[in-house]
């Protein structure tokens, strides 16, 4: 992953949409969002990040511009992820932590996240 791209991870996906995407294929809003079978509401509060980017809306992107259906969800969560914390971040310090045994969580395929 470059410098830049690190600097994109938590940024909500319709910022990096409006900005790069839809300037690098040359599409206007109405022009993108007449292609992508939605309105130009539905573009507009994904670009202010009053909504969030749906696997629906992801695949339909996708299709659009060739970027996967999961760069653009992982964009999301890694977006989502981050609030989350910031906003728990005093709760967090008092939920008491158990731990799976190291078999289990490989069983699970899951990592730990000390």
């Amino acid at each position: 992953m470059t410098v830049a791209a690190i600097s994109h991870v938590t940024r909500h996906p319709g910022v990096l949409l409006k900005d790069f995407v839809l300037p690098g294929l040359g599409l206007s809003v109405s022009q993108a969002a007449r292609d992508l079978g939605v309105s130009r509401q539905t573009l507009h509060r994904i670009f202010d990040a009053s909504a969030s980017l749906t696997p629906e809306m992801a695949v339909r992107l996708e299709a659009l511009c060739g970027i996967s259906a999961t760069y653009w969800l992982q964009l999301q969560c890694a977006h989502d992820l981050r609030d989350a914390r910031t906003s728990l971040a005093d709760a967090l310090p008092h939920i008491p932590r158990y731990r799976l045994s190291r078999i289990a969580m490989k069983q699970l395929g899951a990592t730990d996240a000390r």
